[in-house]
C-alpha cells in the first residue's frame, strides 16, 4: 500500500490536471446514513501508528463554474510546517472589502468594471489596492482586461476557511 505522502502526491498531480472545469459529477443516488462517512474513509487510509491527518474536500457549482477539490495533510507534516510564513494568505482574507470581492468574484462578477460598480468598496485606487492584496496571497488571478478569477485549486479551500471561522 502506498504511503500517505505517495497517495497525496497523485492526488495533487490529478487535481492539477483537472484544475479547469469539469462536468457535475453525478448526484449521489442517496445520503450516507453515517454522518462521519469521510472521517471513517480517511482512517481506513491512515496508517495505525500515525499521528493523523487534516483532510478538506467538496464540491461547488457557482453561477459559471464547477469545481471538485480534496486535499490531505498528515498531523505531523502540518505540524513541523512554517506557521508564520502562512501569515500573509490568511492576513490577505482579513479584511471586509476582499471578502466581499472574493465572494462577488466567485458569484460570477470578473471584471474590475463590474466590481467597481459595487457601493462600499472604496475608490477604484482602493479596489486595486485589495484586488492586488489577493492575488499577491494566491486568492485571486488576474487575466486579460482587468477580469479575475480564484483559482479553482482555491476554491473549495477558501470556503473550508470560511466554514471554520464560523464556528
Amino acid at each position: 500500500m502506498a504511503s500517505v505522502e505517495e497517495r497525496l502526491a497523485a492526488l495533487e498531480a490529478q487535481v492539477a490536471r483537472l484544475a479547469g472545469e469539469r462536468a457535475p459529477a453525478p448526484a449521489p443516488e442517496a445520503a450516507p446514513t453515517d454522518v462521519f462517512w469521510a472521517l471513517d474513509g480517511l482512517k481506513r487510509r491512515l496508517p495505525p501508528d500515525g499521528a493523523g491527518a487534516v483532510l478538506y474536500t467538496g464540491t461547488v457549482r457557482t453561477a459559471d463554474r464547477h469545481y471538485d477539490w480534496q486535499y490531505g495533510a498528515g498531523v505531523d507534516d502540518l505540524l513541523d510546517g512554517d506557521w508564520p510564513a502562512l501569515a500573509g494568505t490568511l492576513t490577505a482574507l482579513a479584511h471586509p472589502v476582499r471578502l466581499r470581492l472574493l465572494r462577488e468574484i466567485l458569484g460570477g462578477r470578473h471584471g474590475t468594471a463590474e466590481l467597481a460598480d459595487l457601493d462600499g468598496l472604496g475608490t477604484t485606487g482602493q479596489l486595486h489596492h485589495h484586488l492586488r492584496q489577493l492575488a499577491a496571497a494566491g486568492w485571486l488571478r488576474s487575466g486579460a482586461r482587468g477580469r479575475y478569477d480564484i483559482p479553482p485549486e482555491r476554491v473549495v479551500p477558501l470556503l473550508a476557511i470560511l466554514t471554520a471561522a464560523r464556528h
